[in-house]
């Protein structure tokens, strides 16, 4: 009963979320309580409160009572939303009942779907709302009653209404569906297929296989840790058959979904909340993003591809290689082909991103059933195929539409409360002025605020509070909007509460403490690239042709001398000097100007020439070596 109410569900939702893609929106407080009360439903079937059988009927009551309080919160703004927005109402106790039944909706489904810590956050934020003229010092507030509180986030579009439940009702989950159906009409396989194709021969290509197909599914997926738990399940076992230790594997895949929420063009859904809220064009988020996103890809598979050569870990299996033909056929590569053109077309003719979106479900949809009836598929397995995509992207909004949901509680009390400013400031004022210790500063409440929490929610909770203290300094909004999302997302690989590293070590059967320093080392070119972007900012596309191609060379120089150093290799020249040439290398990369950068290619490019010579003649070099490993001895690898 309850798997077919769920599915039930997630299909309205899914059907609403195309209805307005295609036709449009409604006005934001019918379009966002619709969504929200679908979301609240959906979620409740999906994670019941768990109970025995003598409880059940509480736990349903209790189910059925949240269920009826957010019907009855989202379905009284959206009837009323005309009166909302033109009279202003002045908060009635009824009005107060249905925003604090609303609120423990919300925080309820968002405890059971990632845990206590994020619904905490929320709550800590009420508090101070109401308490925080208590405090003493800059902390304190003139107070807040229930009345005002409820105004304000029920009786307007500032609140609940906001924009970033605005962009997961419309932007997020039109490209959650799109995802969900490419995923589901072929196109998973096919990237994995054609991962180990690409990747799998070379050195690490396990490793490489595994970056490559959980980069482009965490770019749909809009969670490293989910990303984790679907594409960890082939990866991790691939690369333990080919004796990749198992702390690595599960490094490698940590890593490679958390990459996947930088890398463009979709950054794990936090590109479009991102646009939103600096007004800028989704296009230019997607852009100064690519150079980044490349350098952290270099980083990756150097390093992947140094510590393959020095374990002499083998390559994938020409049997577990999938044949080109099978891979290539049109069946399996029309679809993906029209799914990207459609979406495409929309956003270069001009049409909003969630119509955009539409052409390239309309465009997989349209394919994927033209090849399978075709090729003799029955009816019912198509129509499953499809209507799974659709209840699976409406289960994936659960998560999405809760956080987005708290998270604009917490950020219209931050906003109400002013606290955003009053800690930018304190920020500003403890490090003196020094950009580079603001940026540190910042960098580690960014890690520390987003351990546990999906990426998006972790983004949308620090640049509330601690972009402002950057852009004080003078920093382009956009740079420093890229620069603590990067530190957001990589809390997930951070010790000591690194969600995405637990689940991998969990698939991977191994101990998340070893698992997690490797996981740092292979992503740790990512804790130094946006203080890279702070410094350059043409690395995210500010300036001329040239500044933008000095950056990409110093970006370029320094994570190429970096990924080499923490390999824990032995350079060619000796530990101590090749290391040393390496920090060398590294420290010029990150001088302005063209002459420290071409000395920091030149030094590389040594190091590479010595190498190469040593490999000619060395009679004991290993066949199979690349260039790069020859500027390494065996380690221990530990």
């Amino acid at each position: 009963m309850r798997e077919r109410l769920t599915t039930a569900l997630a299909l309205v939702l899914g059907g609403f979320i195309l209805y307005t893609s295609a036709f449009g929106q409604f006005s934001s407080l019918v379009q966002r309580p619709v969504f929200l009360a679908l979301v609240l439903l959906l979620g409740l079937a999906v994670y019941p409160l768990p109970a025995g059988p003598r409880l059940r009927p509480a736990a349903l009551a209790v189910d059925a009572l949240l269920g009826a309080v957010a019907l009855a919160g989202c379905g009284y703004v959206a009837l009323n939303h005309e009166r909302i927005l033109t009279e202003l109402p002045w908060a009635t106790p009824a009005d107060m009942v249905m925003t604090a039944g609303l609120v423990a909706a919300i925080l309820e489904v968002s405890r059971r779907a990632i845990g206590w810590l994020f619904p905490s956050l929320v709550v800590v934020g009420l508090a101070y709302a109401f308490f925080g003229n208590l405090l003493p010092g800059a902390l304190a507030h003139r107070g807040f009653g229930p009345a005002f509180v409820t105004e304000t986030l029920f009786l307007g579009d500032l609140g609940v209404w906001g924009l970033l439940v605005g962009v997961a009702a419309t932007t997020i989950a039109a490209f959650v569906l799109f995802g969900s159906l490419l995923l589901h009409t072929g196109g998973g396989q096919t990237f994995i297929d054609a991962s180990v194709r690409l990747g799998g021969r070379s050195p690490g290509g396990a490793a490489k296989v595994a970056t490559v197909a959980s980069s482009l599914f965490a770019m749909v997926s809009g969670s490293a840790v989910a990303n984790v738990a679907t594409t960890g399940n082939f990866t991790i076992p691939l690369m333990k058959r080919l004796r990749y230790p198992p702390a690595l594997a599960a490094a490698v895949e940590a890593v490679a979904s958390t990459g996947g929420q930088i890398a463009p063009p979709i950054l794990g859904a936090a590109a479009f909340v991102m646009a939103e809220v600096l007004g800028e064009s989704y296009v230019r988020i997607v852009l100064a993003s690519i150079l980044p996103a490349v350098l952290f890809y270099v980083a990756v598979f150097l390093t992947v591809h140094l510590l393959a050569l020095r374990r002499g870990l083998p390559v994938v299996p020409e049997a577990d290689m999938p044949a080109w033909p099978a891979i290539l056929r049109p069946g399996r590569l029309v679809p993906i082909a029209a799914a990207l053109g459609g979406l495409f077309y929309g956003v270069l003719t001009g049409h909003s991103i969630q119509t955009s979106a539409f052409f390239g479900v309309v465009a997989v949809v349209v394919t994927f059933v033209g090849f399978s009836v075709h090729a003799g598929t029955p009816v019912r397995t198509i129509a499953a195929r499809l209507t799974g995509g659709i209840a699976d992207a409406g289960r994936g909004m659960v998560i999405i539409g809760v956080l987005l949901a708290g998270a604009q509680i917490l950020v219209a009390m931050i906003n109400m409360t002013g606290i955003g400013v009053t800690l930018a400031g304190l920020i500003v004022d403890l490090a003196g002025h020094s950009g580079l210790l603001v940026a540190a500063i910042v960098a580690a409440i960014c890690l520390i605020m987003g351990m546990g929490i999906p990426t998006t929610a972790a983004y949308v909770l620090v640049s509330s509070v601690l972009a402002p203290a950057l852009t004080e300094l003078g920093f382009q909004p956009l740079v420093a909007h890229l620069f603590v999302f990067y530190f957001a997302t990589i809390s997930v690989i951070t010790p000591p509460v690194c969600v995405a590293v637990f689940v991998a070590s969990g698939i991977a059967g191994t101990n998340w403490l070893p698992a997690a320093g490797q996981a740092v080392r292979l992503g740790a070119a990512t804790y130094v690239i946006p203080f890279v972007m702070l410094a350059y900012p043409a690395l995210a596309g500010f300036g001329n042709a040239g500044d933008v191609v000095l950056a990409a060379c110093q970006g370029l120089a320094f994570v190429l001398a970096f990924a080499t150093l923490l390999s824990g290799i032995r350079p060619a020249l000796g530990r101590t000097a090749g290391a040393a040439v390496l920090l060398a290398a590294g420290a010029l990369a990150l001088a302005p100007g063209w002459p420290s950068t071409l000395a920091a290619l030149a030094l590389l490019a040594a190091l590479l020439v010595i190498a190469r010579r040593r490999r000619d003649t060395a009679d004991d070099a290993p066949a199979h070596a690349g260039d790069m490993a020859e500027i390494t001895n065996a380690g221990d690898g530990r």
